[in-house]
């Protein structure tokens, strides 16, 4: 597949795509005759792997270290493993941000809605009031 396929299935742009590449987040992609890049169906794997990682929040270089570490082979389980539970744990320190944002973009619109019912906008001691 060529990279023009790639950015449209996946909805990224083939500088991404190089970056990645680039920068061992992808492992390097084979090239045709005229130095093409081919993905085949175990790169596109990569791509899809390193699309789920950063849109989680994951570092590139925590990408690339696994990448790294992949390629060494069976031997660096613990390692990796390791690796990606730092990375979860990443990714639940930004889920608790968005869920206290929603949690209080929440209570905001349930006092709006509330106001708008009554004509009073009430908050309550404990909030910030704007």
């Amino acid at each position: 597949m060529l990279i023009k396929e790639v950015c449209k299935k996946y909805n990224i742009t083939a500088d991404a795509l190089r970056y990645y590449e680039h920068v061992g987040a992808i492992p390097k992609v084979s090239r045709t005759s005229g130095g093409i890049r081919d993905f085949s169906e175990e790169d596109l794997k990569w791509v899809e792997n390193t699309i789920c990682m950063r849109s989680a929040g994951v570092p590139v270089d925590m990408i690339t270290e696994y990448v790294r570490l992949f390629q060494m082979g069976d031997e660096t389980f613990e390692m990796r493993c390791d690796l990606l539970k730092a990375a979860r744990e990443k990714v639940v320190e930004a889920r608790k941000k968005y869920d206290d944002a929603l949690n209080r973009l929440n209570y905001k619109i349930d006092k709006y809605e509330e106001a708008c019912k009554t004509g009073v906008l009430i908050w309550n001691q404990e909030t910030i009031k704007k």
